[in-house]
């Protein structure tokens, strides 16, 4: 497990991250909904011995960074702790790698401080703006009422079985969803949404690639993620055997595949070891 150990004080928040230094491309990864830094375990190791820096951080209110008593969760605050993440860690240009929520946040990152990112990869995430149709507008505005109305004892359970497909990966899932209140992760959950943003002429100004589990049947993410790479001219690349939560449900076919992404855009990596 990678070791958070360093601080960054927020407005109304504290952000628990970890640099690994060199100086091998930048890369940071942006962790889902309810989830933590625990999540790329994997692909932080996989790409530290590829020669890349890695920063790995968790979101105000998530894992071991903190939100202050009665501050909520926004997603503006969310972008600015990346920016100010970035600043801290004297990093110019980084690889986003986001996931989920930290894919939907890595996109508004990208589209507003473009000249910060070297490229982009959202792993099983919502086209921040992409054309919806009459029936994904209604799910999306739908989405936060509908859990709303679930228990908070069967709500972490729930989620975790829709989110992961392996016996182990829901088990993890589910032990984290179940350490955050239920009235944080309805806000993280309207931040979500609050990132989509319909807008079908934007394209990508930075390298992009998508990668999704090919069991991932949250959202319209099985439909939306093929649109998008087809709009911006990619192929996307699917996990075989993962869901939604793939760094946990494929971790090491995960980790090959962020690195061929990566090897493909000759970021300048000077010592590349690969161990696949």
């Amino acid at each position: 497990m990678v070791n958070i150990d360093q601080r960054l004080a927020r407005p109304n928040a504290e952000i628990a991250f970890a640099d690994t230094g060199g100086e091998g491309p930048a890369v940071v990864f942006v962790h889902g909904a309810g989830m933590d830094h625990t999540m790329f375990d994997t692909q932080v190791k996989a790409l530290t011995a590829g020669g890349y820096r890695v920063v790995t951080w968790d979101l105000r209110g998530h894992g071991e960074s903190l939100l202050a008593p009665g501050a909520r969760f926004a997603a503006a605050d969310a972008l600015d702790d990346l920016a100010a993440l970035l600043r801290e860690c004297e990093i110019d240009r980084a690889v986003l790698v986001g996931h989920s929520l930290g894919g939907n946040l890595a996109q508004a990152f990208v589209r507003t401080h473009g000249k910060r990112a070297a490229g982009l990869i959202v792993l099983d995430s919502t086209w921040n703006t992409g054309p919806l149709s009459g029936f994904e507008r209604f799910a999306l505005r739908l989405a936060a009422p509908s859990l709303a109305m679930i228990p908070a004892r069967t709500l972490p359970g729930l989620m975790a079985r829709a989110s992961a497909v392996t016996p182990s990966a829901i088990a993890r899932t589910e032990a984290i969803f179940a350490r955050m209140p239920k009235r944080i992760f309805l806000d993280v959950w309207r931040a979500t949404v609050s990132f989509v943003e319909p807008d079908p002429d934007y394209r990508c100004p930075v390298p992009l690639a998508l990668v999704r589990g090919a069991r991932d049947r949250t959202g319209n993410i099985a439909t939306a993620m093929p649109r998008w790479a087809q709009a911006e001219g990619i192929t996307e690349h699917v996990i075989p055997d993962a869901g939604h939560i793939l760094t946990w449900d494929a971790p090491e076919a995960t980790s090959r595949t962020l690195l061929r992404i990566l090897d493909q855009w000759d970021l300048g990596n000077p010592a590349p070891e690969r161990g696949e």
